[in-house]
């Protein structure tokens, strides 16, 4: 920072502020798990010929990304220009090093090398840094839309994604986009592996393939219980493959044997599973494995189905109604034509039915006027008359229909994993969610993506994978550091947790700034909630902000 001076010289102020804010924990997080020199040591480079190493480039981004400020990575030295960057990310780096050539050029190197198989040599030395037991891995997949035209019209190389329309789970059909696919774990949303996908990607053959190469790898590195992943699992083709593991997933509800079964079953006469859930289980068999199935009825589900099934048979009553109006406009030949159109249109009745029908009979005379007493009319026409009523009973079935789903595990043995463990575990599929959520705050990075290349693509969303295993790390080891030390943080009301979320405590550190007098450094604003945090933490956390 300078000052000018009237008399036309520049020179440096006594005193300087600079943002520190959460940025220091991201650092001490992003160090413990020792990303940054886990990359540097496999990715060669020349270091006697760069200012700034790819792990520090890497780190930048990562700081970028969690800044919470919706910039774009070319915009990464405007970012830091307000941020002690040395501190940060070492001594001698300014923020002009960390310009889009420097940026560029490292993302281009974690494409050139791998990001799938980088990532899988990262994540399990953090895993065990943190101390984390992998219960189970919970697969998943998002997209995300891109600006820009990339390889949508001509095609993709090999081992480069391809960027086109697909079914777009942020509702823009009209964009191109990419996918990702992550497996994390349950106890704190660990991102285990990530792989990016052409954005027309289909989940079910992907989480296929996936499973096909990394299965073992998964399995040998983390020894997880359970693997766990929505509807795209259950397939008569993926099942097989998960060899040597249990599985739990959910069964499609288009499945016939599914849709009969949800269709029968009286939710009233079911054992409680607690209080709000009720449940049935049965043994059967798919694609040839012996398998477990638990239906699951839940208070709040049946409030929700309540909802839809009403507003559904709401529209299908007024389309049946409309429908037998017009039959019964319709006139017919002859009374056998009538009774067949009227069978024909009961048929396809579900939630109606036609009542108290009478098929009448209407006398035609050619000549015009009002017939004479006793002349027989020259023809009859025929029309339906009736009521349409609803069926209750359809209804109801329809609702018990919708208030309860269906999961499925090779686990057959009930004492092994009794059916609320089932439920439990299949519940932290939310973990996978959660994570895709964090990566599509509109504040995260950049709300879409734009880069020069689709392999830059590739490898900004490992970076964004990264900031979400910083993340998620960084909420686990303050929790633990919390619970284990038998401290406490305040929430967004003020009362006293051992739970807040990563995003409370960026937020609560936004006022922490550094005051530079000439060579002297201060940090400004810390209270007793600031340092509870870093003295859990330990001493490479108060680092940053001593």
């Amino acid at each position: 920072m300078a000052v000018h001076i009237d008399s036309g010289t520049m020179v440096t102020p006594r005193y300087r502020s600079q943002t520190l804010a959460h940025l220091g924990l991201v650092a001490g997080m992003y160090d413990e798990l020792e990303i940054g020199t886990r990359i540097d040591q496999v990715i060669p480079q020349d270091l006697d010929k760069r200012q700034v190493s790819l792990g520090q480039a890497v780190k930048a981004m990562v700081l970028n990304g969690l800044g919470f400020v919706n910039q774009r990575l070319y915009l990464v030295p405007q970012f830091f220009a307000d941020k002690p960057t040395p501190r940060l990310l070492g001594p001698g780096i300014c923020p002009e090093h960390l310009n889009d050539d420097v940026l560029g050029r490292a993302l281009d190197k974690l494409y050139a090398y791998g990001v799938t198989p980088l990532y899988l040599w990262l994540a399990p030395h953090a895993v065990q840094r943190l101390g984390v037991k992998v219960a189970s891995v919970h697969a998943d997949i998002t997209s995300f839309h891109v600006d820009g035209q990339y390889n949508s019209s001509t095609g993709a190389a090999m081992g480069v994604v391809h960027v086109t329309p697909g079914y777009s789970r942020d509702h823009r059909p009209d964009l191109n986009q990419v996918a990702l696919e992550l497996i994390v774990e349950r106890q704190a949303g660990l991102p285990l592996l990530m792989q990016p996908l052409d954005g027309n990607a289909e989940d079910k053959t992907t989480l296929r393939t996936t499973l096909q190469a990394y299965l073992e790898q998964l399995q040998t590195t983390y020894q997880p219980d359970y693997v766990v992943a929505d509807s795209a699992l259950y397939t008569a083709q993926t099942l097989p493959v998960l060899t040597g593991v249990y599985w739990i997933t959910r069964v499609p509800a288009t499945l016939k044997e599914a849709h009969q079964l949800l269709r029968e079953l009286d939710p009233t006469t079911l054992p409680s599973l607690d209080e709000q859930t009720r449940y049935h289980t049965l043994t059967t068999t798919y694609a040839g494995i012996t398998q477990r199935w638990v239906v699951v009825y839940s208070d709040a589900a049946r409030q929700r189905a309540q909802h839809t099934v009403r507003r559904q048979c709401l529209k299908a009553s007024e389309t049946d109604l409309h429908a037998f109006t017009a039959l019964c406009q319709q006139a017919f030949a002859c009374e056998a034509d009538a009774r067949q159109a009227l069978a024909a249109f009961q048929h396809r009745l579900t939630l109606t039915t036609v009542e108290d029908t009478v098929i009448v009979a209407v006398p035609h005379y050619h000549r015009r006027g009002r017939p004479k007493a006793g002349q027989p009319p020259d023809r009859f026409s025929y029309h339906i008359t009736g009521q349409l009523a609803s069926r209750p009973a359809e209804y109801t079935t329809r609702l018990n229909q919708h208030s309860g789903f269906i999961l499925a595990t090779n686990q057959v043995d009930q004492t092994a994993l009794p059916e609320q463990e089932l439920l439990q575990t299949y519940k932290a599929q939310q973990q996978a969610e959660r994570g895709f959520r964090f990566l599509k705050d509109p504040l995260f990075l950049a709300s879409s993506l734009f880069l020069k290349s689709p392999q830059r693509i590739m490898a900004l969303l490992f970076v964004m994978t990264l900031c979400l295993l910083v993340y998620a790390a960084l909420e686990y080891r303050l929790r633990e550091a919390l619970k284990r030390q038998s401290q406490t943080f305040p929430d967004q009301k003020g009362r006293l947790t051992q739970r807040p979320t990563t995003r409370w405590v960026f937020q609560y550190f936004v006022s922490i700034h550094l005051l530079i007098v000439e060579t002297q450094e201060l940090v400004l604003n810390l209270n007793e909630h600031h340092c509870t945090v870093l003295a859990v933490l330990g001493e490479r956390y108060q680092a940053f902000y001593s």
